[in-house]
């Protein structure tokens, strides 16, 4: 019976939606999961940031016991040597070369014909190659690409060195006969084991990693979550009830995978990676006292922040102070962090007075008072409810309106005297500006908050 050998592909799939933001010790808690579960291969995505990647890469390397850790090496050979550096402390290193073969995305993407492609992968599978006895080629957007190309980069790659050959189906749209047609025309023209990595946008994953299987491919690639892919757990089931029709057989540990990739799932985040439903941007940040500065740049810029170098230093500062009481903080904290301690800017608008009147009955009216330059300015609006009725009153007083991005409201303390905190965000041309404010009155602390925001605004347009 043939075996079938299982590259997990997690990383890379979590790694490219650009929302989730995971903590190093997330990322090891992926690779430990695989590697307890059998995969053969566990890849890791590109090589973003080199310094932090390679500590990275090489502590979860030390703990991989029994699979293949494999990289892609980007575009150059600068690249492949950074790629090399993050991976070769493994006991089983690989690294990747991964290029599109398809006319579309080498033309677009690499700008690049067919003869200069060809040439590229002979560079760096070549160049690979001198770093490490194992390189792969993955054929990205195979099932688009001209076959006579397919087979000749493929022919290319094993000519240079390479010791596997990936057929990816990026699109998504490639029936299990096409994807069967594509491996039987890959496996004639070369001598070295052939990998394919299927999509389930059509939701056919199981039937066309099937179709491969039986014409002859030598690995597929999967991951343990994630949306438009070959699910570990579909096919480990698929292959418990017709491996033997194939003839094939994967070494996962079928008995345990669907508990232990929940646990896993569980563990790298509350909300982070949720393959049944869209989880909102800011649920999928989590920051510990492990957190660099680069990771708290990265989670701020996804919640629409774009810090300077000494609030990223400023925020990165007080959450290792409270990281290391409470372990980690998630994005209604981080958010606070951000607002009471990015951008500190003078105070342009002060805050005075404000009366307010809400009922069930209509809509709620509201007075708000503020000081700028030593004048008194006085606004008055109706909204519907006190807070929507105070934020249109200051917004009479300044004679302005911003876009109200986001608004929070929580409890501080415990008991009716209960201390209330108020974040809210304005976005101005674009950019967004965050303010706190805290009081036992609520009404306050928005209004505090509002003007908290408002007065980052003025003090940057000035």
């Amino acid at each position: 019976m043939k075996q079938i050998r299982i590259s997990d592909i997690t990383h890379k799939k979590i790694s490219e939606d650009k929302d989730v933001s995971l903590l190093f010790r997330e990322k090891a808690a992926i690779a430990n999961c695989a590697d307890k579960l059998g995969a053969d291969v566990i890849e890791f995505p590109a090589v973003k940031s080199p310094r932090e990647d390679k500590i990275i890469y090489k502590t979860i390397a030390q703990n991989v016991q029994n699979a293949v850790l494999a990289i892609p090496v980007g575009f150059s050979c600068e690249e492949v040597d950074i790629a090399w550096d993050c991976i070769k402390e493994a006991r089983l290193p690989r690294l990747q070369v991964e290029l599109p073969v398809s006319t579309i995305q080498m033309e677009y993407t690499y700008h690049l014909k067919q003869a200069k492609m060809l040439e590229k992968i002979a560079e760096l599978v070549k160049k690979a190659k001198e770093l490490c006895a194992d390189v792969e080629f993955s054929a990205l957007d195979a099932t688009r690409a001209d076959e006579d190309f397919l087979i000749a980069a493929a022919k290319e790659a094993e000519a240079c060195g390479a010791d596997i050959v990936t057929i990816c189906d990026d699109a998504g749209v490639s029936t299990p006969d096409d994807i069967a047609n594509l491996v039987s025309k890959v496996k004639d023209a070369v001598s070295i084991p052939v990998y394919v990595q299927v999509s389930d946008r059509i939701n056919m994953a199981v039937a066309s990693a099937f179709s491969a299987i039986r014409c002859g491919a030598d690995g597929i690639k999967c991951a343990m979550v994630g949306k438009n892919v070959l699910l570990t757990g579909e096919l480990s089931d698929a292959m418990i009830a017709c491996g033997a029709q194939l003839d094939a057989e994967i070494k996962l540990n079928n008995t345990k995978i669907h508990a232990s990739i929940d646990d896993m799932v569980s563990s790298i985040n509350h909300d982070a990676y949720d393959t049944e439903k869209t989880v909102s941007e800011g649920k999928k940040i989590l920051i510990d006292s492990d957190s660099t500065v680069a990771q708290v740049a990265q989670a701020a810029a996804v919640l629409g922040y774009e810090l300077s170098d000494s609030d990223v230093g400023n925020v990165h500062k007080v959450l290792k102070q409270i990281c290391e009481k409470k372990g980690a903080v998630g994005y209604k904290e981080f958010e606070a962090v951000i607002a009471s301690s990015a951008m500190q800017a003078p105070s342009t608008y002060h805050f005075e007075t404000y009366t307010t009147t809400s009922s069930n009955m209509s809509s709620s009216m509201s007075q708000v008072t503020l000081k700028c330059n030593d004048e008194i300015i006085c606004g008055v609006s109706n909204g519907d409810g006190p807070i929507d009725s105070v934020f249109r009153a200051i917004e009479q007083c300044i004679g302005h309106h911003y876009e109200l991005d986001d608004f929070q409201v929580q409890s501080v303390t415990e008991g009716k005297e209960a201390l209330g905190s108020a974040l809210v965000r304005l976005r101005n041309n674009g950019k967004l500006y965050s303010g706190n404010g805290t009081s036992t009155d609520i009404v306050a602390a928005s209004i505090r908050a509002y003007i908290n925001a408002l007065n980052k605004i003025v003090f940057e347009e000035a």
